[in-house]
């Protein structure tokens, strides 16, 4: 265990977690929603500190981050745990298992260690990622700054409900994010994952400001959240944070508690990634659907493929020095 980040004390032991949108107010001897969080005699804790569910090295592209560093190899870490309950979780083995089943499995691996394992597998970053890494807010950081000095760069892959002041212990050392924007439906948003709407917009306001690059995520759910009014809520919400941000729109399977529907038909994508385009995004992407032609990276000014994709693998590649290789315009992104 170890003493949590971003809480303050009362005098009756009663503590306040301002870790996440939650803003929990937690009694001794309770855990916060999470489930990871504990307040033992007025003192919060960190019930994940060293706790490595899963470890592996991945593509980039898997997060999935299209315009940072593609076609290189990332670190990908986590701990049990998560701020959402989601019931359609496609994690939820480790990111539910302190709640569903009240324990907390995992290794005992260290900062250290983390960042010397992506040093050996020559990776340019790490990423906090299967579940929502501001839930493991300690270890993250403490890997984060460790990893900054070793010259590997941090990707955070959330639901993107930290509040601006976790935001603001973890920007420092935070290069690239890619947050799932589920539903624009606070209704959605209440019964299925748990969560506020508000909270996630607040928060993705503040990331191109504090110059991390970053992607946004919607799993395209049937009955959920693809009707043409959403998507085109989320799609014009996207834009309006930058046309440069990449939308990536992905196929839902059954999972969890949610296999009362099928998964998302190829032509739902279709008409959101039309939708992305229309609201004047330049870089709509589909997932989940390897062979799409969506996959592929598409200069926005000639229109011409500069990057190839076959699922996380890269193939050509026409993007030099950051520009279109035919027609010399910018490629948003970094490593380009």
């Amino acid at each position: 265990m170890k003493e949590a980040m971003l809480y303050s004390k009362r005098p009756d032991g009663v503590v306040d977690c301002f870790l996440c949108h939650h803003r929990c107010v937690i009694r001794p001897g309770h855990v916060g929603f999470c489930s990871v969080r504990e307040n033992r005699h007025g003192t919060l804790y960190s019930l994940v500190y060293r706790r490595l569910i899963a470890q592996h090295v991945d593509p980039i592209e898997k997060k999935p981050l299209f315009h940072f560093h593609p076609g290189s190899a990332s670190y990908s870490i986590a701990t049990p745990g998560c701020n959402f309950r989601c019931v359609f979780c496609q994690n939820f083995s480790i990111s539910q298992m302190p709640r569903d089943l009240e324990q907390i499995e995992g290794s005992d691996v260290s900062p250290e260690e983390i960042v010397s394992a992506a040093a050996r597998q020559r990776c340019t970053t790490i990423s906090y990622t299967y579940t929502e890494p501001t839930v493991f807010m300690e270890y993250a950081y403490d890997t984060g700054r460790l990893a900054r000095d070793a010259g590997i760069k941090n990707v955070w892959v959330s639901n993107g409900y930290m509040t601006p002041e976790a935001l603001d212990v973890i920007a420092p050392c935070l290069d690239a994010i890619n947050v799932d924007l589920k539903s624009f439906s606070a209704e959605t948003y209440r019964t299925m994952m748990g969560a506020r709407l508000d909270g996630v917009l607040e928060t993705l306001r503040l990331f191109r400001p504090r110059n991390i690059w970053l992607e946004v995520t919607t799993l395209i759910v049937p009955d959920m959240n693809d009707s043409e009014k959403e998507l085109r809520q989320i799609a014009e919400f996207v834009a309006s944070l930058g046309r440069e941000v990449p939308w990536h729109v992905s196929r839902f399977h059954p999972d969890y508690k949610m296999d009362d529907r099928d998964a998302t038909p190829p032509r739902a994508l279709e008409r959101a990634v039309a939708i992305g385009r229309a609201a004047g995004l330049k870089y709509v992407y589909s997932g989940n659907v390897p062979g799409d032609p969506n996959e592929h990276t598409y200069c926005p000014s000639c229109g011409k493929r500069v990057i190839e994709r076959m699922g996380f693998r890269i193939g050509r590649y026409d993007v030099e020095n950051g520009a279109c290789r035919f027609c010399h315009t910018t490629i948003d992104g970094v490593g380009l």
